[in-house]
């Protein structure tokens, strides 16, 4: 399993989310209580469910990302995520990814079974990153991130927010690649929802496959849940988490058919029914001498 590509080409991989946090702004403190207590039985039970569900990975977070969000210390982070990995790598044959920012926090997850990273920061945050994903061999999601979740999304500004996301983007890939990371282990993330206005996602949501061009590597989406998707069907009010399910599956559509090649999501099952379907589409267009 070691030499396979974690994110190969004709299929959409379908990234479960695992939070361990108790601030998440989608299902925090499901398994992590405000006084900190972890259940880690429930996780790893939640976790292998949505493997049965059709999960090729699972990404396990112990910091929330949210906006507004504020950080925990490395020592916190490995306390919830490590276990919870070495208990998923034990149980089952799954990919492991860990999203964390920093480099002790991925090293832990690593030596627990896990063989993807994925920076939100795109390398901002801790470029040794790149290094450790080399020297490990392990799969780099590079996520676009302009500043720190707590406060990215005070004031975002682009002027293109396509060509400025693109190019920042290069240059984290750039930066894996200087550090010895190969291209078969690298996915870029366009980062939805980090430091990005509603109208900014929706650009970069339409835009998937000029981004996938540029850069010539794997894209992984995550839209699932996310506020501006709340904003768009609340009828004038955030529609809360629980009601963007709907909404999270036309953006993956929309992804999927402009190229992504996975989808980071909370409902996993749903999110195969998305992907089979647009995928179709997709290959419809294609075979009719459409756009790529």
């Amino acid at each position: 399993m070691d030499d396979e590509r974690c994110f190969p080409e004709g299929r959409v991989t379908l990234v479960g989310i695992l939070n361990l946090t108790p601030d998440s702004f989608s299902d925090g403190g499901r398994f992590v209580s405000p006084e900190g207590a972890i259940e880690r039985t429930a996780a790893v039970e939640a976790g292998l469910a949505l493997v049965r569900e059709g999960a090729h990975v699972l990404d396990v977070g112990g910091e929330s990302t949210r906006p507004g969000a504020e950080p925990v210390s490395e020592a916190e982070e490995i306390r919830r995520t490590a276990p919870v990995l070495e208990a998923l790598a034990k149980a089952s044959e799954v990919r492991l990814s860990v999203d964390t920012r920093k480099l002790e926090v991925a090293a832990a997850a690593l030596d627990a079974g896990a063989s993807i990273l994925n920076d939100v920061s795109g390398l901002r945050h801790d470029p040794r990153l790149a290094e450790l994903a080399a020297d490990r061999g392990a799969t780099l999601i590079l996520g676009h991130l302009r500043g720190e979740p707590a406060t990215m999304q005070d004031a975002p500004a682009f002027e293109d927010v396509v060509a400025e996301v693109t190019a920042e983007l290069g240059e984290s890939v750039a930066r894996a690649r200087a550090a010895g990371v190969a291209d078969e282990r690298l996915v870029v993330d366009p980062g939805i929802g980090f430091g990005k206005t509603c109208a900014h996602n929706l650009s970069l949501l339409t835009s998937i496959s000029r981004i996938r061009g540029a850069l010539g590597l794997p894209v992984l989406v995550g839209t699932s849940r996310k506020s501006f998707l709340g904003r768009l069907v609340g009828d004038g009010v955030i529609a809360p988490p629980h009601a963007r399910d709907a909404a999270t599956q036309a953006a993956d559509a929309i992804a999927v058919f402009q190229g992504a090649d996975a989808l980071r999501v909370h409902d996993v099952a749903a999110a195969g029914r998305t992907a089979a379907v647009a995928s179709a589409l997709r290959r419809a267009r294609r075979a009719g001498g459409g756009a790529p």
